[in-house]
């Protein structure tokens, strides 16, 4: 799979909750230990409530021939002194279209809406998730700290690297 074959990267609407559930619960239960949520939180919610995610929540979806492979979403602060950032949040690419480009265009697309919104766009990526930095790296974040023991999974500890890209 190449970007090319990348049909469209868009913002998901209510409409679009039936789709983003089942990606949502998988990225959940695949890689437990980069979320801060969990599948056992969100496996028996409701579609109305995927739905009320998406009317409240920019989540840009990666669709490749009308599959759903990939979302990220885009959080804006908003506290008066804190409305000028945002945060990247949710980024998932199912395994099959990982090492597409895919990750990396829904990564433009979030930066890309927030340049418009926010003068700097926050992520948090747990230290292991080599491929995610790497990503994240040549996409225009920069590390500003660390989250020691920041996430507790099944007795293990991880740590969160903290990044950032600012917007001129």
């Amino acid at each position: 799979m190449t970007p090319a074959q990348t049909s469209a990267i868009r913002l998901l609407t209510p409409a679009d909750a039936a789709l983003y559930r089942p990606i949502r619960l998988e990225a959940l239960a695949n890689n437990p230990e980069a979320f801060t949520s969990t599948f056992e939180r969100e496996q028996d919610k409701p579609l109305a409530w995927f739905e009320e995610r998406l009317a409240i929540s920019d989540v840009f979806g990666a669709f490749v021939a009308g599959e759903l492979v990939g979302t990220a979403g885009f959080r804006r602060e908003d506290g008066a002194k804190t409305a000028h950032k945002a945060v990247l949040w949710g980024m998932y690419v199912r395994p099959h279209a990982r090492k597409s480009g895919t990750d990396r265009l829904l990564v433009d697309a979030v930066a890309a809406h927030a340049a418009q919104r926010v003068e700097q766009l926050h992520l948090v990526v747990v230290s292991e998730n080599v491929a995610a930095l790497r990503l994240y790296t040549a996409a225009g974040f920069v590390e500003y700290g660390r989250g020691v023991k920041a996430l507790k999974f099944d007795g293990r500890y991880y740590d969160e690297i903290l990044m950032v890209m600012f917007f001129d």
